[in-house]
């Protein structure tokens, strides 16, 4: 880590401002607590798998998860801290295609983000089942 270490508190509340700029678009505001080298890391078993760079790299991967994936609603756990990180715990709803497909199920994860000079620098989700978004994905595809 380099330059002042944010309190916890502060720590929290840049991921929770993260998440309100993202939610209603305002990517301008998103990308000032952004690093300019930030990189997520989507695991290659998602399908939004690969790595995203840069101050646009949060729109990139949001405008990849909401082409593949329809997101009813992102619901917000818990969080916890403690050194760089700040860890969101959540669980993804999808809009549940016609009665004649299978119910999808909420997808469950850990966000870790890794906070330098009171910046985002690093994001990396980790999926409980990575078969839900799976599933999700190929319902919208379908049609579903």
């Amino acid at each position: 880590m380099t330059g002042s270490k944010l309190t916890d508190e502060a720590a929290c509340q840049l991921v929770n401002d993260l998440f309100a700029a993202t939610g209603s678009g305002d990517w301008q505001k998103a990308a000032s607590m952004l690093t300019d080298d930030l990189v997520i890391h989507e695991a290659d078993c998602v399908p939004m798998a690969g790595e995203y760079h840069g101050k646009d790299a949060l729109q990139q991967l949001y405008t990849d998860v909401f082409t593949r994936l329809d997101v009813a609603e992102l619901e917000q756990l818990g969080q916890t801290v403690g050194g760089d990180y700040v860890i969101n715990i959540a669980r993804m709803h999808f809009a549940q295609p016609g009665p004649e497909h299978p119910r999808l199920r909420p997808a469950e994860l850990c966000e870790r983000f890794t906070i330098r000079d009171g910046k985002v620098s690093e994001i990396k989700p980790y999926y409980f089942d990575p078969t839900a978004l799976t599933a999700a994905a190929e319902a919208k595809q379908k049609g579903g």
